[in-house]
């Protein structure tokens, strides 16, 4: 999720353990805990997809979070010895670990079990929802205002507890809602993937994804009896398997499960994550190889420019997850004239 969600998250966890001991500087101190995971991004691993999938790594591992958790509960006892060491530890575990937990609801992907396995992405909740983030912010300034105020602490943190449940069952609902569809259109063996679109739950996106094709669905709860409409997009298996050795593809490939266009650029070939953003404007393209006389040489990744996104797309976004339009195009982030497709 996106700091202030992490720092909300950290200070009303610190404020319900420890505010009433602390007082207001329970607050700072949770929310510097909830921070303290995303310093990793300050590392330089060499390259753009090593940074790109080293992110979430050692830092958001639980093996390392834990006795992390334990060796800053002894520091901060010794600071402050008015709350006892087994309820510092209660504080930095809760805030240390529930953050890479939090993390691994996005698409993203957290390493929460890193050096052992793959990311874990539950695609349930976008990176940035303020449905999930606001209450906690509320309950924080109410406890500003007028410490400690434990209910208020409480109701914050059930409301975006419950909300993010809701998600996972959100997402369910819209799982069984496109699977037939894309079973008509011969997806049903494909990788599917279903995730929320930007800053709500009301609207989804269903990406599925086989060697020769990428099919999305756009649909949400406000959508009725609408027909669901398809999006396909060809894909590149023979450039795929041409690059499919390279250490860093190897590492997009894991990283991503898959959810990778690759494209010719020129001379350059790119590797497009396309789990993040929508198509036409996915934040992660890398040039991961040269083209030369029919064979490719496999290069130093570097990151291309996130792509502009159309003025009228949050416009359009907006009218789709509010129902009056039914029919949102990924490819341009437009919506077609009535009686056509996209």
């Amino acid at each position: 999720m996106d700091s202030i969600t992490q720092v909300a998250l950290g200070a009303s966890l610190a404020s319900a353990v420890a505010g009433k001991t602390l007082g207001r500087s329970a607050l700072l101190i949770g929310g510097m805990l909830g921070t303290l995971p995303d310093l990793d991004v300050v590392i330089d691993y060499g390259s753009a997809v090593a940074n790109f999938t080293q992110h979430r790594g050692f830092s958001h591992s639980l093996f390392v979070l834990a006795p992390v958790a334990v060796l800053l509960a002894w520091l901060l006892w010794r600071w402050k010895p008015q709350l006892d060491f087994r309820r510092w530890l209660l504080l930095t575990g809760l805030i240390l670990l529930t953050h890479p937990i939090l993390d691994a609801f996005t698409t993203y992907g957290t390493q929460l079990f890193w050096p052992f396995g793959g990311p874990v992405a539950i695609n349930s909740i976008f990176i940035i929802d303020p449905a999930y983030t606001l209450p906690l912010l509320a309950s924080c300034l109410w406890f500003l205002m007028r410490p400690p105020a434990p209910r208020a602490i409480a109701v914050g943190l059930t409301v975006s507890t419950l909300y993010l449940g809701w998600t996972l069952a959100a997402q369910q609902i819209i799982t069984q809602r496109v699977t037939p569809a894309l079973a008509q259109a011969g997806m049903a063996d494909a990788r599917l993937m279903v995730q929320p679109m930007p800053f709500t739950t009301v609207l989804w996106r269903a990406t599925a994804v086989n060697d020769e094709q990428r099919v999305e669905i756009v649909t949400g709860f406000l959508d009725g009896d609408q027909p669901l409409t398809l999006e396909t997009f060809p894909r590149d298996p023979q450039l795929a398997r041409a690059v499919a050795d390279f250490p860093e593809v190897r590492r997009l490939e894991w990283f991503t499960g898959g959810f990778l266009d690759y494209a010719t650029d020129g001379s350059r070939v790119t590797a497009t994550d396309i789990r993040l953003g929508l198509p036409g404007a996915h934040p992660f393209t890398f040039v991961v190889a040269r083209a030369n006389d029919g064979h490719f040489l496999p290069l130093t990744s570097s990151r291309l420019p996130r792509p502009p996104v159309n003025d009228q797309a949050v416009a359009q976004l907006w009218a789709r997850v509010t129902g009056q339009s039914h029919v949102l195009c990924l490819s341009t982030l437009s919506t077609p004239a009535p009686g056509q497709g996209c």
